[in-house]
């Protein structure tokens, strides 16, 4: 009896512990926020090592991210990091032993300090975002890498800092791969709501790739297999189907969307998202800006229409190293030839620069109305440029382009 009763005792806390451990052993790996179908950009590090590991620093991987003093251009240094809204007010940018911070002082007085949170973007320029409970808000200071400086936010009015600008999810749609709306008080998702525990920062590979879980584990429990399954191969989608999957992103942000674009696939037809209105959805060429949307402004030019040309003709997204103009202009010369009887025209006037830059006179750099720096006072801020994607003749910069080579043989005369 008195063994059967120590026996009985030992059930008691040896039971728990059996379940306890039974449950660790068979413990999963963590959801993606995605659901079961996505593997993670983790997952593709085994068998694409080389490719993943360049892919972390290209411009897509990195286009939101945690910010810290290493990974933004800008400077937080006392002699540098401070716009001037007006004589009255500055925001500048610091840094502490608990972050990074932009801090907005009038007349000599901080009266906001807010945390940097997220970074958004990191070819071109950055802008910094804050968490408050469940919304995300807009810094109102951004650093534009192309032009050397700290500047107020796209669109921010020259003369005050807003903290208040809300960014919802249809932002996040662009610079990450995945984030949740929450449910307001009626029940229904709100874009302005968001999850945080549920971001994926960066444009990761199953973003343009697909869900990846099947193929993972089919790979890992058949390594003798050389067939990619359960996993959309870009180069067997259509042309078309190829440009939607840029679009999503590069098509600007003026179409009114039906459902989130996080729910896009590989192989889907962007239609579906605007209930069948076309993406593209622009009168006139001439008012689409020069950044946002690349795809409207190379798919109405006369190359697209009348070649087999598409963006990753020119653009390696594996990779993360930014081409040379003559890098870029080499891909002109794969179709314009003598011999295709389709060569520039002025190729004689121009000499060997034919060969090394088609691109200033036929996507030349324009300057930016989307993105616009104002100045204080009588301070004249650079206008943004970004390089058009509509491959045309343009005749001004064709002229600036002979005026210089003229020069040039003018110097070595002398």
């Amino acid at each position: 009896m008195q063994k059967n009763k120590y026996f009985r005792y030992a059930l008691v806390f040896v039971a728990p512990l059996v379940f306890i451990f039974s449950q660790c052993l068979h413990q999963t790996k963590p959801t993606d926020p995605r659901g079961q179908t996505y593997a993670g950009a983790a997952a593709c590090l085994k068998c694409h090592k080389s490719i993943t590991n360049d892919y972390f620093h290209t411009a897509h991987f990195l286009t939101s991210r945690i910010p810290s003093l290493n990974n933004i251009h800008g400077s937080f240094n006392p002699d540098s990091n401070t716009v001037l809204f007006n004589h009255n007010i500055k925001v500048a940018m610091e840094n502490d032993s608990k972050g990074l911070y932009e801090a907005n002082y009038v007349n000599g007085k901080m009266t906001r300090k807010e945390k940097l949170d997220i970074t958004f973007g990191s070819n071109r320029g950055e802008t910094f975002l804050y968490w408050k409970n469940s919304q995300v808000y807009q810094l109102p200071v951004t650093y534009y890498i192309s032009l050397h400086q700290w500047g107020n936010s796209p669109a921010y009015s020259a003369d005050s800092a807003n903290f208040s600008r809300v960014i919802g999810a249809r932002c996040f749609e662009c610079h990450a791969s995945y984030i949740k709306a929450l449910p307001d008080s009626t029940g229904v998702a709100n874009a302005n709501l968001l999850d945080r525990n549920s971001l994926i920062m960066g444009i990761d590979c199953e973003r343009c790739h697909g869900p990846g879980a099947d193929h993972v584990n089919f790979q890992a429990n058949n390594p003798a297999s050389k067939q990619a399954m359960y996993i959309t191969k870009i180069g067997a989608l259509t042309r078309q189907q190829r440009i939607d999957l840029c679009s999503v992103c590069h098509s600007g942000n003026s179409n009114i969307m039906a459902r989130s674009t996080f729910d896009f696939k590989p192989g889907d037809t962007l239609a579906k998202y605007t209930n069948g209105t076309p993406f593209h959805a622009y009168q006139d060429i001439a008012k689409v800006d020069v950044h946002g949307n690349q795809v409207k402004l190379l798919t109405s030019s006369q190359c697209f229409m009348h070649s087999k040309i598409e963006c990753a003709t020119c653009h390696q997204v594996h990779g993360a190293e930014i081409k040379s103009v003559a890098t870029y202009s080499q891909y002109c010369t794969n179709c314009h030839s003598t011999a295709n009887h389709n060569f520039c025209k002025i190729a004689d006037q121009l000499g060997p620069v034919i060969n090394s830059n088609c691109i200033e006179c036929h996507m030349p750099v324009k300057t930016s109305h989307s993105i616009v720096i104002n100045s204080v006072g009588k301070q004249i801020s650079p206008p943004f440029l970004a390089r058009t994607h509509l491959i045309t003749i343009y005749p001004d910069e064709s002229k600036e382009i002979m005026a210089m080579l003229k020069a040039k043989k003018g110097t070595k005369k002398q």
